[in-house]
């Protein structure tokens, strides 16, 4: 049955048109963003009271939505603050360096190191957490700057933040906005996360492993060698606290095994979405807890609130450009009927699915569309840098092509997710990979060239097993 459309409909839609504009010419959409909100109110209520307190409403909405999201994320970056801190990262990965002995097994094993410790702590902190320590051992094994950089933001802001299978921030947001439980969302990105993974990877080190080999690499070092910026970062974060060696041994173990015994209770218990992300934060507060007390003989209980309020602002940091977006787009399923009522047209489906429903009745559409409508969708959203602030984009469209081709909208989703964060979440975009690039000492300019053909190859790889998948 055809949805009758209203002014309602079309505003929004045109509020999407121009997000996407602003995104393309590289300017915030926050103001956009809210004066859609405002406008939407404006038509909903037939009032200015009405709107103005939709637009603060709205916000309430999307923040208590995405409260558990900002807290592990947060709570995840301050438990690494007091492990770099106190030298537990240095530990904990000590034992692999001796392993570290050519090019290829630096570049592989640097990649896996990252891939794993970003599951548990998100790639931003996993850089600070492992890049000052094995930076000098790859560079000892041969392995050039530029391509240690190359594996810490291919696996971990790439395969990592794309699927976030652990702590699961993106699938959130996704399925948020595509109206979808996350586990579907989280399912359907599996084979196009291995995909994109296992071609951008291999793509990026065939091309490294190439220009060595005709003398075309360039390191891309900015001034100062990487050695010495790491040798600084160790310096300034690595051993500010003290801890007993053999207390900082037993915690470099202990600490990974409470992780991997979360893991397991994940599948023995099937927690996902909500509940995984609790038993995680949980876990995270106790060891920032347990071991700043260990490591801070006096002010212990102060430390630890200091600990928490630099976890907050870097959590807040990261998701205050989402929260307005993430509002705007919200609007497009319940949340409009919670803030403004049920003024839309009687057997409505939410705006996105309206919208949906009425463009396969009046636009020849496919599933070789909505992949490659997904792709490009997630890949413009992600030019903010941000990779974040555009995948509740990114979900919406998926759903409105699933609903106008009658597609998997997991799937369409997914895909959007996954080009939003590979583009935006520190692949692709320069001031989004400024942390890898300074713990290695390179340009992240440079760093950005390299990654840009095998992230491109990635994308379109990934398309098309999506549309196989569809």
């Amino acid at each position: 049955m055809e949805i009758e459309l209203t002014a309602i409909h079309y505003v929004y839609l045109a509020f999407i048109g121009l997000i996407l504009a602003f995104l393309i010419m590289r300017r915030d959409t926050t103001v956009i963003c809210v004066a859609g909100i405002f406008t939407l109110g404006l038509l909903a209520t037939q009032t200015i009271s009405g709107s103005v307190s939709g637009v603060f409403n709205s916000f309430i909405y999307a923040t208590k939505e995405l409260m558990g999201t900002i807290l592990i994320i947060s709570i995840i970056v301050a438990m690494s603050r007091v492990l770099i801190a106190t030298g537990i990262n240095e530990r904990m990965v000590a034992p692999l360096t001796r392993y570290i002995r050519s090019p290829g097994i630096a570049y592989w094993g640097i990649g896996f190191i990252m891939l794993v410790t970003s599951l548990f702590f998100w790639p931003s902190p996993a850089v600070a957490l492992i890049g000052a320590v094995l930076l000098p051992v790859a560079l000892r094994a041969g392995l050039p700057a530029l391509g240690a950089a190359m594996a810490m933001n291919l696996f971990g802001h790439g395969i990592a933040l794309s699927g976030d299978y652990i702590i699961q921030g993106a699938p959130k947001l996704t399925a948020d906005a595509a109206g979808l439980p996350v586990a579907s969302v989280m399912e359907a990105s599996v084979p196009l996360v291995a995909v994109m993974g296992l071609v951008s990877t291999l793509v990026a080190f065939w091309m490294m492993r190439r220009d060595m080999k005709r003398g075309t690499w360039r390191d891309g070092r900015v001034a100062g060698d990487a050695a010495g910026r790491t040798a600084m970062a160790k310096e300034e974060a690595g051993h500010k606290v003290y801890l007993n060696p053999r207390v900082r041994l037993t915690l470099a173990i202990l600490i990974p095994l409470l992780f991997l015994a979360d893991v397991a209770a994940m599948f023995a218990l099937s927690l996902q979405g909500g509940d995984a992300t609790a038993l995680v934060g949980g876990t995270a507060i106790l060891i920032l807890i347990a071991v700043t007390l260990l490591s801070h003989p006096k002010h212990k209980f102060e430390k630890v609130t200091s600990y928490l309020i630099d976890g907050l602002m870097f959590g807040f940091k990261v998701f205050g450009p989402v929260i307005p977006i993430a509002a705007f787009f919200y609007l497009g399923d319940a949340a409009f009927a919670e803030l403004f009522g049920k003024v839309l047209p009687e057997g409505s489906q939410g705006i996105v699915n309206d919208l949906g429903i009425a463009l396969a009745h009046h636009v020849p559409l496919n599933s070789t569309v909505g992949a490659v409508t997904a792709t490009a969708t997630g890949a413009i959203t992600g030019l903010d840098g941000s990779g974040f602030s555009g995948i509740s984009l990114a979900g919406s469209i998926g759903q409105l092509f699933a609903a106008a081709t009658h597609s998997d909208a997991a799937t369409l989703t997914a895909l959007g997710q996954v080009a939003a964060i590979w583009v935006g979440g520190g692949t692709l975009i320069p001031w989004a990979l400024i942390p890898a690039a300074a713990i290695c000492g390179v340009s992240p300019f440079e760093l950005a060239r390299r990654n840009l053909k095998p992230v491109l190859i990635g994308l379109a790889v990934t398309t098309l097993t999506a549309i196989l998948l569809l």
